[in-house]
């Protein structure tokens, strides 16, 4: 790779890298930044400069350390207005599934390229005890329930290329970090309609999941219901299904789905 290309990379990774920081930090310091980019102060500042002109970046004249703008909430709205139909139509299953169950309802889409789940719209428990989940969030696919729903109704070929890509680390008490076990799980799923995960991403934790399809039969996006462990009743999960699941139909139906 010519060095002139290789710098270009390597500046972007920084600015991502001091985004990212800031993002978790909601405020830092130049230093802060600089390590968290591996960069030099003289850098980061650099950087810091252009994103200020930018209107992505602002600092604190009295702290001088720095903060994200809603700059890059403006460009997050705008790719998630791309989803609008998706957000209309499940936005009123979502709604009445959190209405009928009083727990917290996700919706879900995959981001192809890191192999996750990111949430783009959520309804809160109406319990004080509940799950709550952060909108822009990303967790691992196989993880969660909503992965799983997302993952299950691609063809085989396509599933097994996105496992080996994955590195299925645990993340909770239970998490399957067997590539064999998953793929078999992910049948069942199939199989019986739903996702489910317990204590895989959390512990303490367990969600459903159900996937919604488009016009031409595709899953598109999953829309989960999240339990305190304590808090699930197993003689309901029958219901639970149901609801669920018919949240999920309504949501695909309204997108064109005929299946």
């Amino acid at each position: 790779m010519p060095q002139a290309k290789t710098d270009n990379v390597a500046s972007v990774m920084k600015v991502f890298s001091v985004l990212e920081t800031l993002a978790k930090a909601r405020r830092a310091s130049l230093a802060d930044l600089a390590q968290g980019a591996m960069t030099s102060k003289s850098t980061a500042h650099r950087l810091l400069q252009t994103m200020i002109d930018l209107g992505y970046v602002e600092q604190d004249p009295e702290t001088e350390k720095y903060a994200l703008t809603l700059g890059l909430f403006s460009l997050a709205a705008r790719t998630i207005n791309g989803h609008e139909d998706l957000l209309r139509v499940a936005d009123r299953a979502m709604g009445r599934l959190a209405r009928e169950t009083g727990e917290s309802v996700n919706l879900g889409v995959m981001d192809t390229r890191e192999q996750r789940v990111v949430y783009i719209h959520q309804y809160d428990s109406s319990y004080s005890l509940s799950m709550k989940s952060t909108l822009g969030m990303r967790n691992p696919l196989h993880s969660t329930s909503l992965g799983k729903a997302l993952l299950a109704w691609r063809d085989e070929e396509e599933i097994e290329q996105r496992i080996a890509r994955m590195s299925l680390e645990p993340v909770g008490p239970r998490t399957i970090t067997d590539p064999g076990v998953l793929i078999e799980t992910l049948r069942e799923t199939r199989a019986r309609g739903y996702a489910e995960e317990i204590e895989e991403s959390e512990a303490g934790v367990r969600c459903m999941a159900a996937p919604v399809f488009n016009h031409v039969g595709q899953s598109v996006a999953a829309i989960s219901l999240s339990f305190p462990l304590f808090r699930f009743e197993e003689a309901r999960k029958p219901d639970y299904v149901r609801l669920l699941r018919a949240a999920s139909q309504d949501a695909s139906q309204a997108l064109g789905y005929a299946g």
